[in-house]
């Protein structure tokens, strides 16, 4: 008898330390318990889990928001240790009250778990409990589960039987009709995904009325989210319906008094086009369009304009290029001198995308214009959009049309005061070299890229030095050889110990792309005779190049230029460069 009072107290144990845990003042240890409810179900069993657990659980919901949380995301795992599938649905309680709680967060991870457990529940099951939950909490008192509600009907909605899918839409409609605008904008923001479930009769005849209602509301912030369930609902209908039931209210949101409306329309632009098809976005979407692109807020012209390649991209193949030279060309054209610079850089992004679209010699006589203009833009970011987009443009025309424009803009770019935009120009010069071909690299660019090993920011002098070895991996050893390695040498013997440390990255990076001979031959020498510099930081950098070369180097040269030098520098009298040598003869050695 006390042997089986020993298993008993045992097995009470667990629950007995859980209770303790949450009933803690540490929310830590509170927060510790909880995320170990998965093995404290495991040691109770199934049947322990669902008669004492979970009870205790839904009693206790009553906590600070991180612990609920946490009891939220748990649960939603939690259908194998309740006893599966048949038993799931004793997890809906504790659920339903962590989708009434104030904390937004902890609502959402509720409704979360919630969307994940509807998927484990049989039909059967989703008629008697799941339903009742969902129906529950869109008529609650408080509009925090009347907003939890709202993200739960298209899961349970395809599964239960037509009584059940009537009262659904019934509650439906309702939220769409709240009082509350946060529960009419979480009915809104759930409408596209109930419309994909809704049976297409129900769809024009009950979801329609609510998506037109929602369009209309007096809140922005409903109608703009009434917009993006405008996209599912025109991918689901037939071409005619989109035009009678759906594109009266899409005139309407894209002419909306709201700029955040009119945002989203733009934002959502290409998405509805697809969904619309060709017909409807000649006659309708394209005049909507121009207007966005016209339009008073700079942040509406910005999102449509990141749309223009994308949108002209999705046209009707046949009446493409009819309808961009004519439509969207002399609006574009206006944007490339918006007085905002968001706009003119999201367009910059974007406006190179139409060349392959139009061809060369509409590219040439409409695009190149406005593509100068941009590269003259007093806006850094404009002109960098457009040099770093400039390869899908060299494509359809070459090259030789854009480099006596392109250069002065470069040039410009590279001495800006800014060092960002100096480094960004960095970035992009071996792109730019690949385009442009040696000959009129080495006319135009070699000595810039020179220049930059000089920069006073250091961030600079390490991007070029980088940008020299994705050149001369570009232009092979023997361009480097003639152009850059004697410049860089040439740095060994300058006066600023800053330049002669710069002399040695570049021999960091160089000896790899340049290949043994080369480093052999002109590198090494140069480095061995800066271990006489007197600045420590340079000798010191001399043994940390030395290591960094020494795979590309031979046995012999190794052991006859090499070591001595690092010998020597072991001896030196400034223990910094003292600790880099041995490092160098170690990192060798191995």
């Amino acid at each position: 008898m006390a042997a089986s009072d020993t298993t008993t107290d045992e097995s009470l144990y667990p629950i007995a330390v859980l209770i303790d845990e949450l009933k803690n003042e540490d929310v830590q240890l509170r927060l510790n318990s909880i995320k170990k409810l998965s093995t404290i179900a495991l040691a109770l069993g199934v049947e322990r889990t669902r008669i004492e657990l979970i009870p205790f659980l839904t009693d206790t919901i009553y906590d600070e928001d991180e612990v609920l949380l946490a009891l939220a995301e748990q649960l939603g795992s939690f259908t194998p240790l309740v006893g599966g599938p048949e038993h799931v649905h004793c997890l809906l309680s504790p659920l339903e009250s962590l989708a009434t709680v104030e904390e937004t967060v902890v609502r959402d991870k509720a409704v979360e778990s919630l969307r994940t457990i509807s998927a484990q529940h049989s039909p059967g099951d989703l008629e008697a409990h799941f339903v009742p939950l969902v129906t529950r909490l869109a008529s609650g008192d408080w509009f925090t589960s009347r907003t939890s509600a709202c993200g739960l009907f298209s899961v349970c909605y395809p599964r239960v039987n037509p009584t059940f899918k009537a009262d659904l839409r019934t509650h439906f409609r309702n939220l769409c009709q709240d009082d509350t605008p946060m529960v009419r904008r979480a009915a809104a923001s759930k409408l596209g995904e109930f419309a994909k479930v809704v049976e297409v009769e129900f769809l024009k005849s009950d979801l329609i009325p609510m998506f037109v209602n929602l369009a209309q509301d007096e809140q922005d912030s409903v109608r703009l989210l009434a917009v993006e369930a405008c996209v599912s609902i025109a991918s689901i209908l037939q071409q005619e319906d989109v035009e009678q039931l759906v594109m009266p209210t899409l005139r309407q949101c894209s002419g909306d008094q709201s700029w955040r409306v009119r945002y989203m329309v733009a934002d959502k632009f290409t998405e509805l086009q697809k969904a619309v098809g060709t017909d409807i976005t000649k006659q309708d979407l394209v005049p909507a369009f121009q207007t966005l692109l016209k339009d008073t807020e700079a942040e509406v012209r910005a999102a449509a304009a990141h749309k223009v390649k994308d949108f002209c991209q999705s046209l009707d193949p046949y009446q493409r290029e009819h309808i961009i030279m004519n439509s969207i060309l002399p609006v574009v054209k206006e944007l490339v001198a918006d007085p905002n610079t968001h706009v003119k850089s999201a367009l910059a992004s974007v406006i190179m995308g139409l060349s392959p679209i139009l061809g060369k010699h509409n590219t040439i006589e409409h695009l190149l214009p406005l593509f100068l203009t941009q590269l003259k833009d007093e806006c850094p970011e404009v002109r960098l959009n457009i040099i770093s987009n400039l390869d899908c443009v060299n494509e359809v025309i070459g090259i030789q049309q854009l480099s006596q424009s392109l250069l002065p803009a470069i040039v410009e770019l590279a001495e800006d005061s800014k060092w960002r935009v100096r480094l960004a120009i960095i970035e992009y010069m071996p792109l730019l070299a690949g385009q442009l071909g040696v000959e009129f690299f080495d006319e135009k660019l070699n000595s810039l890229c020179m220049t930059w090993l000089v920069d006073h920011v250091y961030a600079i002098r390490e991007a070029a030095t980088l940008n020299l070895k994705k050149l001369v991996e570009k232009f092979g050893p023997e361009w480097a050889q003639k152009t850059v390695i004697p410049k860089v040498l040439a740095m060994s013997r300058d006066q600023n110990y800053l330049h002669r440390m710069t002399c040695l990255f570049c021999i960091n990076v160089l000896a790899e792309a340049c290949g043994q001979d080369v480093t052999v031959k002109l590198m090494l020498p140069t480095v061995t005779a800066m271990a006489g510099d007197k600045v420590a930081n340079v000798r010191f950098n001399v043994a940390k190049t030395l290591q960094k070369i020494s795979p590309i180097l031979d046995p012999v040269t190794i052991s006859m230029q090499v070591k001595p030098v690092l010998d020597r520098l072991n001896g030196d009298t400034d223990v910094d460069v003292k600790f880099f040598a041995s490092e160098a003869i170690a990192g060798i050695a191995a």
